[in-house]
């Protein structure tokens, strides 16, 4: 299969490669072609910004959860129609869980046999660029750095001097110099800060970096290195019938709630639900639902705004005590909450778990989580063996009488031990789940509604 496609990469964090990736997606799209953008590893910020850039979803290639076959898979799927489709990738090139550097950018650019793109941040360095790029290149010959773009250029003679070296010690040609410049550094610090959909101003911050690129990167080059991207051999891709809806599951879709991965939603709809939105912020009432699910996001910053809606955590707390299934990860575990308290500030929640959420400076959990399902309040198969992803800052406090979904033997979840609180028919964890890496959750939520569906009223 003839598939255009290129991974953006770098030596280390903090190189430039989430604004090179949503420059490239701007200019791109902006230049005529259909842009198909991927984020290497678990995201939720990134993508959001790359959707925006191309209008076209962005998906999640990652490893660990998804595995190699369903890799392949979701690049055929999702790039079958574009131009060409864009990877970011994740921490440095060849940065992974083991000091094999499986689950690296590496390793991933290499299952799906994508050329790369490496940005390096050249401030401070000249010549030594060229042992830096020499090291990069020849560590794992099989990995195909097709190209090279510097950051934080400081002039002229710099970048004179960066390209002399880099064409005397190598054969990597240089594609782009990106100046150092104050108002650059200000968008590289904003784009990791917040969501594309909590930012009014993000598609003026999207366009303003595109024109960069556009400017300072050569994007035909770009465009030739994707496509001398070798064939893929094809996957055949399963076929998706869409049943007639047989639940409404309402979905927390707001500036607080936005943490969804697609394939997530896509196989709710393939397992029978129609999905409804709500915004926790804005609406004063539930949408004629049979369940609730509630994603991640950042609930901790618009505490004061939800405790705000009284009407609307009055009528979740109603729904949830009247047996109405809720599905939550995260950041709607501490939404359903009594109360969340943040720098001596507490405020009130939906108060439909037994427990309060503190928030703390350094994160309580983060990376990739094994869990064994507990078989709790009939969610999961007892046993069930399930991949997924944490990062919080929040931790749960006062639990009280409560159940666990998940037995963990990877990550630190609730307490280290257990993750997924069951109370009545609500399944909250700081779990995040991606459908790929577990094909049976879908369907089990669905299956969870139609046992146990519960229409709320519409108020308290």
């Amino acid at each position: 299969m003839n598939l255009p496609r290129v991974t953006i990469s770098a030596p280390h964090r903090s190189s430039g490669k989430t604004t090179l990736s949503i420059g490239l997606c701007k200019a791109l799209t902006g230049a005529g072609y259909k842009v198909q953008p991927f984020k290497k590893g678990p995201d939720f910020i990134d993508p959001m910004w790359l959707s925006a850039a191309t209008g076209r979803t962005c998906r999640n290639l990652d490893l660990f959860m998804m595995g190699e076959d369903k890799i392949r898979e979701s690049l055929q799927k999702a790039g079958a129609d574009a131009d060409i489709s864009i990877v970011e990738g994740n921490m440095g090139l060849y940065d992974g869980m083991e000091v094999d550097g499986k689950g690296s950018t590496a390793d991933v650019a290499r299952i799906i046999k994508s050329p790369i793109i490496l940005i390096i941040d050249a401030s401070n360095m000249t010549r030594s660029i060229a042992p830096l790029l020499q090291g990069f290149i020849n560590f794992e010959p099989d990995v195909m750095i097709s190209g090279v773009v510097l950051n934080k250029v400081a002039g002229a003679r710099h970048e004179s001097k960066l390209r002399t070296a880099i064409s005397t010690y190598t054969d990597v040609e240089v594609i782009g110099a990106i100046p150092r410049s104050p108002e650059i550094g200000i968008i590289q610090r904003h784009l990791g800060l917040k969501p594309a959909k909590e930012d009014a101003q993000a598609m003026s911050t999207i366009e303003s970096i595109g024109a960069m690129v556009k400017e300072y990167v050569d994007l035909g080059k770009v465009v030739a290195i994707a496509r001398a991207a070798p064939d893929l051999p094809g996957v055949e891709l399963p076929e998706i019938t869409v049943p007639p809806a047989q639940v409404r599951i309402g979905i927390a879709r707001d500036e607080a709630f936005t943490f969804y991965y697609p394939e997530n939603l896509e196989a709710l709809t393939a397992a029978g639900a129609e999905l409804i939105p709500f915004s926790p912020l804005h609406d004063e009432s539930l949408p004629k639902v049979d369940a609730l699910y509630i994603g991640g996001g950042f609930p901790e910053v618009f505490m004061e705004e939800l405790e705000k809606n009284v009407v609307l955590r009055a009528t979740i707390r109603a729904a949830v005590e009247r047996g109405m299934p809720v599905y939550a990860e995260c950041g709607g575990l501490m939404y359903l909450s009594r109360k969340m308290s943040w720098g001596g500030i507490s405020r009130e929640m939906v108060g439909a778990l037994p427990c309060d959420i503190l928030m703390h400076e350094k994160p309580r959990g983060h990376g990739y989580m094994i869990m064994e399902a507990t078989g709790a309040g009939g969610w999961f198969e007892p046993g069930a063996k399930m991949r997924a992803h944490e990062f919080h800052y929040s931790e749960v406090v006062d639990l009280k009488n409560t159940e666990f979904g998940y037995n963990l033997a990877r990550g630190k979840g609730l307490d280290g031990k257990h993750d997924g609180i069951i109370f009545k028919n609500v399944f909250a964890s700081y779990a995040h789940l991606h459908s790929s890496g577990s094909s049976a959750w879908a369907r089990g939520f669905v299956e969870h509604v139609k046992r146990n569906a519960v229409s709320p009223d519409m108020q308290p």
